[in-house]
């Protein structure tokens, strides 16, 4: 056999042969505790059997079907997204994942302002630290210096804001005017590019893994809404790694009072069983696709229909095991610990996060927030000696922003584990900057 290297680009090698609940087992027979849900995926657990059941099933009945055909488990989908999307997304597009999902959100904006008659808005602003996907638009529209190498010269240019971050607000830590802050940076990109030209902002509610949990303050997100709904600018919310229970609601944005034109949702739809993603949009963006005789392009494994029978399956389960209140509660229980156990460390910065997206932030020094230079490789030396350990937590950061350390275990973990995942990372930082 020819000797073909996998991944691409090499690294670690660790071959995973089975999993069960929240833990991972290797060829050797280790047993790793997975703190971090894989990718901030995992939700209901692995090795779920009636989730397997329902794609054997739909799989030996009907394979492959074109997306835009109806077949029993893409109803089942729809049936169960019933329980969960707001009333105003009445549009449903379901990709094979968030890449896909979140551009396709894009193009859904550009079309409904063209479709409105407004040609003149063909921008769409992102924020500085943020992740959307590894497409080129979407890559371009990420604020991710890292995942941007060498493309720089082909990318589009997208207007960014600065995303809330308030330990490192310029007004000073955790500062009461923060928001405002944040809120005037976007105002003053809209301006400076011209309302007239912007078609919509793609943001995060809750920043992801390139940012480690960053949460805006409360006054963010209203303030943000009727900035856009002022200018007639669309509002899509990407939810890939937050959405479907993740943070303690079913959608982050939730935690505040605002509602998106368009919502992207993906790993968490199907927890990790199938690649599926979804975009959900209003029927006012729906209908004037529609009229105008726009065209929303399926992918050609969108839709699948053994992977809409495990979103279905996942969805379900969510709801009638009261996993999004436990990952509420059990994000609590977490959080408790993280600072407990960091409180004094003078190399975290801060615990952060909701629900059950958690992170820490590694930095040189507590006081001055002085980062570890890139070339220490702070975050891989944690990943790796917490792997050691028999516990896997996810890297975070986008390089500019670094030494972040994400925590998304499943949601039936219970609290000896998170005890066990918070005593390991624990360890594992002292033993990095050591």
């Amino acid at each position: 056999m020819t000797d073909r290297s996998w991944p691409f680009i090499p690294n670690r090698a660790i071959e995973i042969t089975r999993a069960e609940g929240v833990h991972l087992y290797t060829r050797q027979g280790a047993r790793v505790l997975d703190a971090a849900g894989g990718a901030i995926v995992a939700n209901v657990g692995h090795g779920r059997k009636r989730v397997a059941e329902a794609v054997y099933k739909a799989t030996l009945e009907y394979g492959y079907v074109i997306p835009p055909w109806r077949t029993p488990t893409r109803t089942a989908l729809l049936e169960a997204l019933d329980d969960w999307l707001p009333s105003e997304l009445t549009r449903v597009h379901i990709t094979s994942g968030g890449s896909e999902a979140n551009e396709a959100a894009m193009k859904m904006a550009l079309q409904y302002q063209h479709a409105l008659g407004e040609k003149s808005r063909s921008k769409i602003i992102t924020r500085d630290i943020s992740y959307h996907g590894t497409t080129l638009a979407t890559t371009a529209a990420s604020g991710h210096p890292k995942r941007r190498k060498g493309l720089e010269k082909v990318l589009t240019g997208y207007p960014a804001a600065d995303t809330p971050y308030p330990l490192r607000c310029p007004l000073g830590a955790h500062h009461a005017d923060a928001g405002a802050f944040y809120l005037e940076s976007l105002k003053s990109i809209i301006e400076r590019e011209d309302p007239d030209t912007i078609a919509a902002l793609i943001a995060e509610p809750i920043t992801g893994s390139s940012g480690g949990a960053l949460i805006p303050p409360d006054d963010y997100w209203p303030a943000v809404q009727e900035l856009c709904n002022e200018h007639g600018i669309l509002l899509i919310l990407d939810e890939v790694m937050t959405g479907f229970g993740r943070t303690g609601q079913d959608f982050a944005y939730q935690h505040w009072p605002v509602t998106p034109d368009i919502l992207v949702g993906g790993k968490g739809l199907a927890g990790g069983y199938a690649p599926l993603g979804g975009v959900f949009a209003t029927e006012t963006i729906g209908e004037a696709l529609e009229s105008g005789g726009f065209p929303v392009m399926f992918n050609t494994f969108g839709a699948h229909p053994a992977a809409c029978a495990a979103g279905a399956e996942v969805l379900d389960i969510l709801r009638e095991e009261k996993l999004v209140s436990r990952a509420r509660d059990l994000g609590a229980t977490l959080a408790a610990h993280l600072e407990e156990a960091f409180k004094e460390h003078p190399h975290v910065a801060e615990c952060r996060g909701r629900g059950l997206l958690q992170a820490i932030e590694l930095v040189r020094d507590r006081e001055s927030l002085e980062r570890f230079p890139i070339e220490d490789g702070m975050t891989d030396k944690v990943i790796g000696a917490a792997l050691d350990m028999g516990v896997f937590f996810y890297p975070g950061g986008t390089e500019a922003v670094r030494d972040i350390i994400c925590i998304g275990p499943p949601f039936i973990i219970d609290e000896a584990q998170i005890e066990q995942m918070v005593e390991v990372l624990r360890k594992a930082v002292d033993e990095a900057v050591q």
